[in-house]
C-alpha cells in the first residue's frame, strides 16, 4: 500500500470495502461459504471431506470458481495494457451485473458463481509485472503489517506506514457490515448495489488514476 500513490490508496480501500460487502453478504445467502476468502473455503473444503464429504462440492467448486475469476482478470488486464485498471473493473461490474440478473431471477447457483468469478478477477486491479500487489480479497498481509507497525511505534519508531494497511482492513469490515444489513433487510437488491459499486470505480478510475504501463512478462 505505501508504494502507490493516493488515488491508488483511495481506490484499493474502495475495492477492499466492495470485497467486504460481496463477500458478506454472500456468505449469508449461500449457508456460511465466502465468495472471496478462498482460506476460509479451504478449510471448509477439508471439514466436509473430513465430516461431510457429500457437502464439499460446495467449497471445491468456489475455489475453481475464484481461480476461474484470477484467470479470466489476469487476461483482460494483460490485453489491456495501460488501461488495465478500468478494463477489470469493467469486468468485475458485468460479472456481477449478471450474478445480479440470475438473482432476481432466482438462480442460486449462477448468481453465487458470479459473485466468487467476480471477487478472483478483481484480485486483478493491481499488478506489477504480472504480480498483485495489493490483495484486495484477503487481509491477512495487511494485518501482519499492521501489528508491526504498532510494535515499531511501542519500540519507539516514528513510521505512519501501518496506517494505509490498517484502513484496508476497516475497509474490508465495514463493507462486510453494510453487506450484513442490506442483506438481511432487501437481500435482493445487495447483488445490484456491488455491480454498481464496481461499475462507479470503472468510471471514476480513469479520471483520478493515471495510466499505467502494460503489464511486463517477469
Amino acid at each position: 500500500m505505501n508504494r502507490i500513490d493516493r488515488p491508488r490508496q483511495a481506490l484499493a480501500i474502495s475495492l477492499a470495502g466492495l470485497a467486504g460487502f460481496v463477500d458478506a453478504s454472500g456468505f449469508m445467502a449461500n449457508g456460511g461459504y465466502f465468495m472471496s476468502f478462498m482460506s476460509g473455503n479451504t478449510t471448509r473444503l477439508a471439514v466436509d471431506l473430513a465430516s461431510n464429504p457429500h457437502r464439499a462440492w460446495v467449497p471445491l467448486s468456489l475455489l475453481l470458481g475464484f481461480i476461474f475469476g484470477v484467470i479470466a482478470g489476469a487476461l483482460v488486464a494483460g490485453l489491456a495494457g495501460d488501461r488495465r485498471k478500468p478494463a477489470v473493473l469493467w469486468l468485475v461490474a458485468g460479472v456481477l451485473l449478471g450474478s445480479a440478473l440470475a438473482d432476481m431471477a432466482g438462480w442460486t447457483v449462477p448468481s453465487q458463481a458470479g459473485l466468487v468469478l467476480a471477487m478472483g478477477a478483481l484480485n486483478n486491479t493491481f499488478l506489477r509485472n504480472g504480480e498483485v500487489t495489493v490483495g484486495l480479497t484477503y487481509m491477512t498481509g495487511a494485518l501482519v503489517r499492521t501489528g508491526q507497525g504498532i510494535a515499531a511505534v511501542i519500540l519507539g519508531r516514528t513510521s505512519q506506514s501501518w496506517v494505509p494497511h490498517l484502513a484496508l482492513w476497516l475497509a474490508l469490515m465495514a463493507g462486510g457490515i453494510t453487506g450484513v444489513v442490506l442483506w438481511l433487510h432487501v437481500g435482493l437488491i445487495t447483488a445490484w448495489v456491488a455491480a454498481v459499486w464496481a461499475a462507479s470505480m470503472a468510471i471514476l478510475v480513469p479520471r483520478f488514476v493515471t495510466p499505467e504501463r502494460p503489464i511486463q512478462v517477469a
